[in-house]
Order: C-alpha cells, then sequence, then structure tokens
C-alpha cells in the first residue's frame, strides 16, 4: 500500500520536527533521507513556506514532490517587502521589474494554465493587486494594457 504525506516546510530548511517526523516516523523510512532530498529541493525558495508531498511505496521507497509557493509570497520576495499593502488601491509598498516578473512566471510554469511566457506574466501582475505592488512603476491594469500593448515583447520571447 502506498502512504502519501503532505506538509508545508519552510524551503531549504526542513527538520525531522514537526510536521514531517511525526508523519514519516510510523511508515518506517529513513527521516533524515527525506528531509534532505526535500532541503535540496527546496533550496531555491529558501524563507518561504513550500508545499511538498512525500509518497512512500510497500519497499519503504519514497520520492518527494514539490509545489511551488504562493504567487503571492514570490511576488513579496522579489520586491523585498513583508507584507502586503493594507490599502492597496492607495498605498503602494513596492515594485517587480519585468525580469522579476518572468522569473516568478517560470517557477510557477507548472501551476499554471496560461499556454505563454506572456500570458504568465499577466497572471503575476494581476497578483500584485492586493498586494499593493506595481510592475515598472505601472499600476497593474496599465501594466497588463502595456503588456496587451507590446510594449514588453522582447522580454517574452523565450519559452514558457
Amino acid at each position: 500500500m502506498v502512504s502519501v504525506v503532505e506538509a508545508l516546510v519552510s524551503g531549504g530548511s526542513a527538520t525531522p520536527g514537526p510536521p514531517l517526523g511525526p508523519s514519516l516516523g510510523p511508515l518506517g523510512v529513513n527521516v533524515k533521507a527525506i528531509i534532505d532530498k526535500i532541503n535540496e529541493q527546496t533550496k531555491a525558495f529558501s524563507g518561504m513556506q513550500v508545499p511538498v508531498k512525500i509518497i512512500v511505496d510497500d519497499k519503504k521507497q519514497f520520492t518527494v514532490q514539490v509545489g511551488t509557493p504562493p504567487t503571492s509570497a514570490l511576488i513579496k520576495k522579489e520586491a523585498g517587502i513583508e507584507s502586503g499593502s493594507g490599502t492597496p488601491n492607495t498605498n503602494i509598498v513596492g515594485n517587480i521589474t519585468v525580469k522579476q516578473a518572468v522569473k516568478i512566471a517560470h517557477m510557477k510554469k507548472s501551476d499554471t494554465l496560461a499556454k505563454s511566457l506572456k500570458n504568465t506574466v499577466k497572471e503575476v501582475v494581476g497578483s500584485c493587486v492586493p498586494l499593493g505592488v506595481t510592475f515598472e512603476g505601472l499600476k497593474p491594469k496599465e501594466a497588463i494594457a502595456a503588456i496587451n500593448s507590446g510594449k514588453f515583447d522582447s522580454e517574452f520571447s523565450e519559452p514558457l
């Protein structure tokens, strides 16, 4: 029988304590090996909560599937802010560049239904709205209009 353990861990610094240790211990697997594998796969998300799924089969073999943090968490990290604005329409707390939005879009490519890098970046820009974050100094609605008009097309030439 296959067992599945899902948890939110701190990127790059998971420990054998809760929530992983108590869940994995009864399965009879090498908890340290699993923790090491999780930390290796999540080091790019250092300081963020990352969803992980550990699948353990009958022979005590395991696979680790790492999700990506929420888009808002990635935006906050790139903008260098701790939290979003309490009043996003009036108080701007940060700004991200096209390059940062493209970086976030690449991180989220497995979680998006968008077919192109340009559309995935538009999803990222849309997530800036409730945070009070601008895109290239433009409010998100203005940024989407600029993206649609082709202003940043040179940045979207690479595949998603």
